[in-house]
């Protein structure tokens, strides 16, 4: 038992959950209630700092494509596409539309992965009472079943253009190393026809599992890249729905990243408040640039967009998977294989900016360099600290939509399942979330 000012027979639970939490990284999540009310809500991350933006200074723009894909083993090549973007920009290098076509290839393929690895895997099983996917699957078979197609068929996109699957050595500044054969295309090709009827059911089935009944809608800005006349993959402007448009070069002049004390990752607010990225943000602000192919075959499904109830998320996920198959469809027919599957460039000093659309959101990267083209300096947005503040908002409603008085393991899988929802890639990394109530 402990005692604060002004409290009285108060009480710090400590509950350390040694089970896999089905995040990515370590934190915890500590709250204070007064009367029936959150007094402070804390989501502590206390992993070390990765220092990977010291690790790029000094080095080559050379090395950055294949330095940057070890940030993140589930979404490398977000980090390539931001960081080859920002590079071209520096050189005044277009690589043309083989490469630009190539690259929403590849950025589709790491969509599909990931979204299907976090519907199935890490946040299905909340919804079915369940502890992992081993357990969903004995309920759930040919849900388990769609989404590993689903998640083989992401891998294969990454591993045509990209060598590999994690950590891809394909790209390079100016376009790839290896342009495909037509003969994997065309296996390629099958694969993603064949998948494209199940990525419509798994949307008409969330949909009647209707998961946002789970939880009320909220009030919160949405932000993501916005392109004149596509779906935004990893080009485009900064908007938001409330009145933000903006080129990506003048980031800094309307986010601000900051410390907490309480955490390691950093929060990033826009005009000082919490802002959501990821792909619900995405579908809030660019549903109207889904393609018909898209729109025909969600005709019906019960989603109003924009939505303000996080937990859509899930089912804004798997319209992106299928945006993704019927994107790469349409790239795959119209392949042709290149002389060279890359341009050339020059080397010049200067400060360049890439902004992509990584599965969990929107990454920025800005780079300075010199005229050798060695990385000066380096600094790079993730898309989990740019949640972090809204995450903290959501459970803070979330908690107190659904009761304070409930007993702290209610609290707990709750909250678990909050942050799961956001998919956070905390070390880029968590194994339980430590939660701590104290209560007068």
């Amino acid at each position: 038992m402990s005692s604060g000012v002004g409290m009285t027979e108060s009480r710090d639970v400590s509950i350390r959950v040694p089970v896999l939490a089905r995040v990515e990284g370590e934190g915890a999540l500590h709250i204070d209630v007064r009367q029936g009310r959150i007094e402070d809500l804390k989501f502590k991350i206390f992993e070390p700092p990765r220092l990977f933006e010291k690790f790029l200074e000094g080095r080559s723009v050379h090395e950055l494509p294949d330095t940057v894909a070890r940030i993140c083993g589930i979404c490398p090549v977000a980090y390539q596409m931001s960081a080859v973007h920002a590079i071209e920009q520096i050189f005044g290098c277009d690589p043309g539309s083989w490469v630009r076509r190539m690259r929403r290839l590849i950025y589709c393929g790491e969509w599909l992965e990931s979204h299907a690895l976090h519907v199935h895997l890490l946040a299905l099983p909340d919804y079915f009472g369940c502890a992992s996917v081993v357990e969903l699957a004995k309920l759930q078979p040919e849900a388990a079943r769609r989404g590993l197609r689903l998640q083989g068929i992401g891998n294969k996109l990454i591993r045509m253009l990209g060598g590999r699957s994690v950590h891809p050595v394909g790209v390079r500044i100016g376009g790839f190393y290896k342009a495909p054969d037509d003969a994997q295309v065309e296996v390629v090709l099958r694969d993603v026809r064949e998948l494209i009827p199940q990525a419509t059911d798994l949307v008409h089935w969330l949909a009647e599992i209707n998961l946002a009944a789970r939880a009320p809608a909220q009030s919160f800005t949405s932000v993501a890249l916005r392109h004149a006349d596509e779906y935004p993959l990893n080009e485009g402007r900064l908007v938001s729905d409330r009145g933000l448009d903006i080129a990506i070069s003048e980031f800094d002049r309307h986010f601000v990243e900051h410390q907490v004390p309480h955490s390691t990752a950093l929060h990033c607010l826009l005009h000082d408040e919490p802002y959501l990225v990821g792909p619900l943000a995405r579908l809030n602000l660019n549903h109207d640039r889904l393609p018909a192919s898209v729109l025909s075959q969600i005709t019906g499904v019960p989603l109003a967009l924009p939505s303000t109830n996080m937990f859509d998320s899930a089912l804004a996920r798997a319209v992106e998977m299928l945006f993704c198959l019927h994107e790469a469809e349409s790239i795959l027919c119209n392949y042709q294989r290149p002389d060279r599957p890359y341009v050339d460039y020059q080397v010049q000093p200067g400060v360049g900016y890439g902004c992509s659309e990584a599965p969990r959101g929107t990454l920025w990267h800005r780079y300075e360099v010199d005229a050798d083209g060695r990385v000066l300096s380096a600094r790079l947005v993730p898309p989990t600290s740019q949640n972090q503040a809204r995450i903290e908002a959501d459970l803070r409603t979330s908690l107190q939509d659904i009761g304070l008085d409930q007993a702290d393991e209610v609290l707990r899988l709750h909250a678990e399942t909050v942050v799961r929802n956001y998919d956070p890639c905390i070390s880029c990394s968590t194994h339980f979330l430590d939660l701590r109530v104290r209560r007068d």
